[in-house]
């Protein structure tokens, strides 16, 4: 189609594209005309003006060119009802999450336009946009503004979006993969034609009758190439010269400009004596794709561990109704489902057992290789596999809120996020084009005065050859190879930062309970005062003990049923915890206290002398005292024991050797934790510290200097996990929301502490490993260029390699805990 310009830069002013010769869209804008190539661009345009965000235009950098408005999803009226809107969104009555996946997202200003342009839509309270998932997690007010206004809110903007899903996902990736598979097989038939031009034209038809029309063939096939074939290498060109930036993409088309111009110049003037290199063009392309193809497929299997993650997850469920078995695809599944779960299969839903008896394997989840048995009342998770029995699970969570989900959703945000050091090669990129550019000038210019063709090559291949892709690349594909294994580790690591930060801690602060030890206590001594009955003592603890979720409380318990003291008959009344000093309660018309013994002398009560004295002893022995009165009496002490873990006295030494200092944190009394720090061959010891207090220790250390990492259980260590530079929780697999925690830990195991470190100082390691390998690769490569050492065709070849490299030295780091 016959096509011309109708602005200043011979493009559509929205997406710059050519603007068809029929066309006729016009709009005022900045007291400038300015011309459209169809009327969704020109209504796009218009609404970004209209909404205060023309800033846009100038935001827009470096990639791909803007393409014309998608076209709006079909019946997206049916997203408001709310029983569609459940399979994707997270509901708190009107207040609801979705993630949306957005179609025309091309680069960091469609971020900062989406980001901006819903802010000011009535009703929504947040909107963040994952750029390299091209994604969109909404947050709204549904009594204000219905989803489907919010999808014409983005159209109006010039973006689709549809409620994601994978599979969406998926299909999506297909696309994008089929159309550069189109442009490269295109090239590649160019390439293979083009061939036997060269070999006529090297074999002396160049001198002869034939010369010209081999030119014009060659012209003929080099042409369509460029345009179709090369067109990702200018659209992404020419999108950042609009927004005033340097792309990866300039040098690329400039060299395939200048080498396809020259060739037409020679076609079109029969007279001249220059070569053509029309076979340039088509090698050239064909090489450069076929190096974004891997660059696409290795970087894709690197970060896979999302996919083999979500692959985890059933797509249908076995739903009872009415005695019935119904396979129902899984995002139809609803809270309080009965799902039948037959041995062999997977379990597609968080939920808890309601008939049957068979074992699971979690490791998935736990680390654990050993099946845990299931029966009436056990929780079961989504992922998880059902060995030998059948199961009847009533659904206590949706597919967006499983344990499986919460994985997936940390490592993707791990995986899309940025650490500090990537914006130092990000601000480098824009300027390693320049000089790229400057260079290839100063070879031409130079070699123009021996040969111009030698000048025209030689500035070709320093445009071709430089690669700052591998600049680029070195940070983000290095992150998501690393949050990937660690995943697949139980390690859950929230952010490129934390990679970072953690690579340069040099203090450890350790919570005790829960964490260097157990934290499965049980009661190894039960002292009570002169003329007091042990069992009668015994018996009224558990009877307020048992509303206490503490693990003092449960141990007591469990040693009240193993003596068979009867507690369940003693009605406790006016329970109340303090939390870190004790609980109370009225047993049987007593007013009971048990909790720490300053606690008890602050309410008043003397302490036993001989109790006392006993408990000093206990305590040097680590052991941990709970002190109880009974109506203003100090009657007995209970001793608690609770183990070291089996490998915190291995990560203790590691840490040692390695020069760093370490802190045991705790609010049991002081002989206790220096008691577990000898255990542990020495360490600060700062005991009878209150939950609410821990975080001013952090803040104490962070001022001296030192670079915290807080690791605790993520329960009452929330505000120190907060505060801390690295807060690390250690929790089981099916505890995944410790939302303080910025490394969470799935298996409960203390070696994942020092697997976490490993892995982030290999990460940032390997982070400078590939910035070193461009600049190298660069340092090499550009001056042999510049000395017209390297053909075009090398270069082109060359070029996509440095980005192989890369890639596989970040592939690397998945080998970091094999043995």
């Amino acid at each position: 189609m016959t096509q011309r310009s109708h602005s200043a830069d011979g493009g559509c002013f929205h997406c710059a594209l050519p603007i068809p010769v029929d066309a006729d869209f016009h709009a005022r804008f900045e007291d400038a005309e300015r011309d459209f190539c169809c009327f969704g661009c020109q209504s796009v345009c218009s609404a970004i003006y209209e909404a205060g965000l023309q800033g846009y235009y100038q935001r827009t950098p470096e990639g791909v060119l803007l393409a014309p408005p998608p076209e709006l999803p079909k019946d997206i009226e049916i997203y408001d009802f709310d029983e569609v809107q459940q399979e994707f969104t997270s509901c708190s009555g009107d207040i609801r999450d979705i993630h949306l996946l957005v179609e025309g997202i091309h680069c960091a200003a469609c971020v900062w336009l989406i980001e901006r342009g819903l802010s000011r839509v009535p009703g929504v309270q947040s909107a963040n946009v994952n750029l390299a998932a091209k994604r969109l997690h909404l947050r709204w007010d549904n009594s204000r503004n219905k989803l489907s206004d919010l999808i014409r809110a983005l159209a109006r903007i010039g973006y689709a979006a549809v409620p994601y899903d994978p599979e969406s996902a998926e299909g999506v990736m297909r696309k994008t993969n089929r159309a550069m598979l189109y442009r490269l097989f295109f090239a590649g038939f160019a390439m293979m034609n083009m061939m036997w031009i060269s070999i006529a034209l090297y074999s002396g038809a160049d001198r002869d009758e034939f010369r010209q029309f081999f030119h014009w063939m060659g012209l003929v096939l080099a042409t369509p190439t460029l345009l179709y074939s090369g067109y990702p290498f200018f659209r992404g060109a020419f999108g950042g010269l609009r927004g005033g930036h340097l792309t990866m993409d300039m040098p690329i088309a400039l060299g395939l400009s200048v080498t396809y111009t020259y060739s037409l110049y020679v076609t079109l003037n029969p007279g001249s004596v220059g070569e053509v290199y029309f076979d340039t063009v088509t090698n050239l392309t064909f090489v450069i794709l076929i190096g974004r193809y891997l660059e696409g497929m290795f970087r894709h299997q690197a970060v896979s561990a999302t996919k083999r993650l979500m692959e985890l997850q059933p797509r249908v469920a076995i739903i009872m109704r009415d005695g019935q078995e119904q396979m129902t695809p899984i995002r139809g599944v609803r809270l309080g489902d009965h799902v039948l779960i037959k041995p062999g299969y997977k379990v597609p839903v968080d939920g808890v057992v309601l008939e049957g008896h068979s074992t699971i394997d979690e490791a998935m989840l736990t680390g654990e290789s050993a099946p845990v048995s299931k029966a009436a009342g056990a929780q079961v998770f989504a992922g998880t596999v059902n060995s030998n029995g059948a199961l009847l699970v009533e659904v206590r969570a949706q597919l967006q809120d499983t344990t499986l989900s919460k994985i997936i959703r940390l490592v993707e945000e791990a995986q899309s996020s940025k650490a500090p050091i990537q914006r130092l090669a990000d601000s480098i990129v824009p300027w390693f084009v320049l000089v790229t550019i400057i260079c290839a000038t100063i070879t031409f210019f130079i070699w123009n005065s021996h040969n111009f063709e030698i000048a025209l090559m030689a500035a070709t291949s320093v445009l071709i050859i430089t690669c700052p892709c591998a600049l680029g690349m070195a940070t983000p594909m290095s992150i998501a190879v690393a949050s990937g294994l660690g995943a697949k580790h139980g390690i859950l690591v929230k952010n490129g930062l934390v990679l970072e930060t953690l690579s340069k801690v040099t203090h450890f602060v350790f919570d005790k309970t829960g964490t260097l030890t157990e934290g499965k206590m049980s009661v190894a001594e039960v002292h009570v005062a002169l003329g007091e009955d042990e069992q009668e003592i015994l018996r009224h603890a558990a009877a307020v003990e048992r509303y206490s979720e503490h693990g003092a409380a449960k141990a007591i318990v469990t040693e009240a049923e193993a003596r068979q003291a009867p507690y369940r008959d003693l009605e406790a009344n006016g329970f109340h915890a303090s939390a870190g000093l004790g609980v109370e309660a009225n047993v049987a018309g007593q007013a009971v206290l048990l909790g720490s013994a300053e606690w008890l002398v602050r309410r008043g009560i003397n302490l036993d002398a001989a109790l006392q004295a006993k408990a000093h002893a206990l305590e040097i022995r680590a052991m941990s005292c709970v002190y109880m009165a009974q109506n203003g009496k100090h009657v007995a002490l209970i001793a608690l024991a609770d183990k070291l873990r089996g490998d915190a006295l291995q990560l203790v030494n590691e840490l040692r050797s390695a020069g760093i200092a370490m802190t045991l944190l705790s609010g049991d009394r002081r002989p206790v934790a220096e008691a577990v720090a000898r255990q542990l061959g020495g360490m600060e010891v700062i005991a009878e510290v209150l939950p609410q207090d821990k975080d001013q220790v952090i803040q104490r250390l962070q001022k001296s200097g030192a670079v915290v990492a807080m690791v605790g259980d993520g329960i009452n260590d929330a505000p120190a996990l907060i505060r801390a530079d690295v807060g690390i929780a250690l929790g089981s697999g099916t505890d995944v929301s410790v939302e303080s925690a910025d490394i969470v830990l799935m298996y409960n195991e203390l070696d994942k502490v020092r697997q976490a470190t490993q892995l982030s100082r290999r990460t940032l390691l390997t982070i400078k490993q590939n910035i070193g390998l461009s600049f190298v690769y660069n340092a090499i490569m550009v001056p042999l260029a510049m000395m017209a050492k390297v053909s075009p065709l090398v270069a082109a070849i060359s070029m996509p390699i440095s980005s192989l490299i890369v890639i596989g030295n970040a592939a690397r780091i998945r080998t970091l805990f094999k043995k």
